[in-house]
């Protein structure tokens, strides 16, 4: 749940530096580093940084769609995650035996869905009618499956050696995302374009009904996932982080694929586009192969910015929540956007209070106090780019009352406001920021998605080396600043999970039809 944006791979640049005995670690690595990146933008705005690291003929990327489920509306709640599967469903060129036939019975498929949906979202809907159409969509999508060549696109990457083919969808941001040898540097290129310029939203319905059976695992019948989303609903009255990133249940089961094609028109416009590759990549072979494919797609209007800002919350609140399962606790509070001047402040304020067992929060109830088998600290919910939360997050040991619990938290938050913070825990926390970029530093991809955060919410991947900086000058009174602004009763969200000892209902004797 941690959300360690803290720029990890800063010590790949140290491994890549020449020498760092004699000059300060930051510098250094950065006027090192700086020799080996080059920032390419083509013409319709699709923006790349180029990051030479031969250590092995293999290279890895991260493309970053700057929108998430925070660029959603009512009605298409989830959208941006169902896109995020769309794109992995092949093109023109891939994924179909016959795309002139193929493209004719899609076009069919979703006059016969828009047709049924009408009927089923009337005032009075009629059920034979319902019944009638809902047989015509359902043969039309039959006819339009006949032409699809399945996985056809993972197939490409897996078959050239690709591994780590994946994609992820957050609140501010859709990652693209896998690792190929360095002699199939043309073979990405096409692919990872081709896709971003005509996506084939084929076999539509089907994926919308796999995505439905993720919210259903993740967070309807997981008692964490139905917390926190009661929990952003309440934090957030006007602004999007209020709904959740898998989207609304009714969303689900209504957004079609003409939504879904006019989203990624708006949201995927290349200059609303970021590719980083990091490893054995030349920039002068890579260039050209960029310039060709991704230079093809045409420049479409930048999309709009988000307008909604949300008021300060004037009112604590709090949800319990009854699940037959253990007891579960959160106190969450809001806390700046990323770029706010006080980002490596709450950082060491994250370490001091839940970094290992010797930080604050795992002595005082898990050691201590035996009030919690397990705590934790979260940042970043839903997402990082505006104003989100900070939290903590504690699984109470069996027995232990949650008002006990919730005192033990805010003992510690109290303590932090008061000024109580040594200089050496202030020393451990600094130190443990430069432990953790060394010893998280692994891969290629690793590195990329991290120059590609930076660069996306700074505007200037450099952001990431200036960062130690930043830690180095953080205060005892910064700390307790930004502890005594944030730590108030009326911008805190309780959520609670409290065991239901009521039986569970019974076998019914007749099941709803789908």
């Amino acid at each position: 749940m941690r959300f360690r944006h803290a720029l990890r791979w800063l010590s790949a640049a140290v491994l890549l530096a020449a020498t760092l005995a004699s000059q300060p670690l930051v510098a250094q690595s950065l006027a090192s580093f700086e020799q080996r990146v080059t920032v390419h933008r083509l013409a319709n705005g699709w923006t790349f940084l180029l990051v030479r690291r031969p250590v092995a003929p293999v290279f890895s990327f991260v493309t970053i769609a700057d929108v998430g489920s925070a660029q959603e509306v009512p009605g298409i709640f989830g959208l941006a995650h169902m896109f995020e599967h769309m794109a992995f469903k092949g093109t023109p060129n891939i994924g179909t035996t016959d795309w002139p036939a193929e493209e004719k019975a899609l076009a069919r498929v979703e006059t016969a869905y828009q047709a049924w949906q009408a009927e089923r979202l009337s005032a009075r809907p009629d059920a034979a009618k319902l019944e009638a159409l809902l047989a015509e969509f359902k043969r039309r999508e039959e006819e339009a499956g006949r032409f699809v060549i399945k996985g056809e696109f993972d197939s490409w990457i897996q078959r050239e050696g690709g591994v780590g083919l994946n994609a992820s969808t957050g609140a501010d941001t859709t990652r693209y995302f896998y690792s190929l040898p360095a002699n199939k540097l043309e073979l990405f290129a096409y692919l990872e374009s081709e896709r971003f310029f005509h996506p084939v939203f084929r076999e539509f319905y089907q994926e919308r009904d796999v995505v439905q059976d993720e919210r259903r695992y993740s967070v309807d019948s997981q008692p964490v996932g139905k917390l926190l989303e009661q929990l952003l609903g309440s934090s957030f009255i006007n602004h999007p982080y209020g709904h959740s990133t898998i989207g609304a249940v009714s969303d689900l089961q209504s957004f079609t694929r003409t939504d879904a094609e006019a989203f990624f028109r708006t949201w995927y416009a290349p200059s609303n586009l970021l590719t980083v590759l990091v490893g054995d990549v030349d920039p002068a072979t890579a260039i050209p192969m960029i310039e060709k494919y991704f230079g093809r797609i045409p420049s479409r209007p930048a999309p709009p910015p988000l307008r909604t800002v949300e008021p300060e919350q004037i009112a604590e609140k709090t949800i319990v929540l009854k699940d037959r399962s253990e007891p579960l606790y959160i106190e969450a509070y809001h806390k700046p956007a990323i770029t706010n001047p006080d980002e490596p402040a709450w950082d060491v304020l994250d370490l001091v209070l839940s970094s290992g067992r010797a930080s604050r929060l795992y002595r005082s109830l898990v050691r201590d106090k035996k009030l919690a088998v397990s705590v934790s600290t979260f940042s970043g919910i839903p997402g990082a780019k505006y104003p989100h939360l900070w939290g903590v997050f504690v699984v109470p040991a069996q027995g232990a009352a949650l008002d006990k619990v919730r005192d033990a938290v805010r003992v510690e938050l109290d303590r932090l406001k008061s000024g109580d913070l040594a200089d050496a825990e202030l020393a451990r926390a600094k130190r443990r920021v430069r432990a953790t970029l060394v010893r998280d530093l692994q891969s290629n991809e690793g590195l990329a998605r991290q120059l590609a955060d930076y660069q996306r919410f700074f505007g200037d991947w450099r952001e990431t080396f200036r960062y130690l900086d930043r830690v180095d000058a953080v205060t005892k009174a910064d700390v307790q600043r930004i502890a005594t602004a944030a730590f108030v009763d009326s911008h805190r969200t309780v959520g609670e999970v409290i065991r239901d000892e009521q039986p569970a209902p019974g076998p019914t004797t007749a099941q709803e039809g789908n």
